[in-house]
């Protein structure tokens, strides 16, 4: 009897929650917009960082906390799942959940790494190919071709097929034919090889680190991967500092989560006008048309954080609620 009230108690609740919807929709776009002022602020911080010495600005793959939290995702992707074991354990008394919650942070530090690294490697290679950092944007591409050039100043002898697409190698070659750059001296060179090395292992990392989230987030938040899928789900979770902090936050900042204030390669301004973050990587953005777009992301971040509440509670290990909520969502857009 007891379950059963509580059962009714919690769908009355998330009633109420879809009922207010509107107001959850149209909140206040100030806290929106404090919030891409601290994105900014962190990426300035970030872009001051450009040092002599790689070891003074890249420490994270050195602390204990980083070697602690790869070890156990290395383990528990060889051992694989084992979410029939866990009964009815309170989520947050999980450990494989204190891991996802460890793993997301350690996932936005790393990307933070790379992008300090990134820096590092642009400053010492624009004695080489200055023109290079505006032709090639991302930071693992830009570190794998300057890796691969080295100090080669004729492009024809450097086979850069599968680093990138042919259309941007043919405009770097050209480029690399009138550019004023100079050889790097030895040691800068090997510095500069050095902290491409640092920025692949560290990308390596995040894919490992991802992936153990990822295929955990069934077992996790079976309704809010409904919704946006295990990959967007678990960047959400990681960015918000996990699945409770994303079931508390408003559906107005849920839609910034992940965003950027610089456009990455490959990506059209066009869809940098709406202020949308990791929701434009769901497959309902994607094939939603160009004019209901900002509609779409505005209902997948309000449908997503009533998934949320959902998921912290354990209130549907199904995922039906998620999937009926993906149905609400698609069924408003074609309206």
């Amino acid at each position: 009897m007891m379950e059963a009230t509580l059962g009714d108690a919690f769908l009355a609740d998330l009633d109420e929650l879809s009922d207010n919807e509107a107001d959850i929709l149209d909140d206040a776009n100030g806290e929106a917009e404090h919030m891409e002022e601290d994105v900014d602020g962190e990426l300035a911080d970030i872009e001051t960082l450009n040092y002599d010495d790689l070891d003074s600005v890249s420490k994270l793959q050195r602390t204990q906390r980083y070697i602690n939290i790869m070890q156990k995702v290395e383990e528990a992707l060889e051992k694989g799942s084992e979410n029939s074991d866990k009964g009815t354990m309170v989520l947050e008394d999980d450990p494989e959940y204190q891991l996802i919650v460890d793993c997301n942070a350690l996932s936005v530090d790393i990307e933070n790494e790379i992008i300090i690294i990134h820096n590092f490697i642009r400053d010492k290679y624009r004695l080489k190919f200055p023109e290079l950092e505006s032709l090639v944007h991302h930071p693992i591409d830009y570190a794998r071709v300057v890796k691969k050039i080295g100090n080669e100043m004729d492009l024809t002898l450097v086979d850069l097929e599968g680093l990138l697409p042919s259309a941007i190698i043919m405009v770097v070659s050209v480029t690399a034919s009138t550019t004023n750059g100079k050889p790097l001296p030895e040691d800068v060179l090997q510095k500069t090889i050095e902290a491409c090395d640092r920025a692949f292992t560290l990308d390596l990392s995040k894919k490992k680190v991802l992936d153990f989230v990822e295929s955990r987030m069934g077992y996790i938040a079976p309704n809010l991967s409904a919704i946006v899928g295990s990959a967007v789900a678990a960047k959400l979770m990681g960015i918000a500092g996990g699945l409770s902090s994303l079931a508390k936050m408003p559906a107005c900042n849920v839609q910034l989560l992940g965003a950027k204030r610089k456009n990455l390669a490959g990506f059209s301004k066009a869809a940098s006008q709406y202020r949308i973050g990791y929701l434009e990587q769901t497959e309902m953005f994607q094939t939603t048309p160009p004019s209901l777009k900002t509609r779409a992301c505005r209902l997948l971040a309000a449908k997503s954080t009533l998934a949320a509440r959902v998921d912290s509670t354990r209130g549907d290990p199904t995922g039906k609620t998620g999937r009926s909520l993906l149905e609400e969502i698609r069924k408003k857009i074609e309206k």
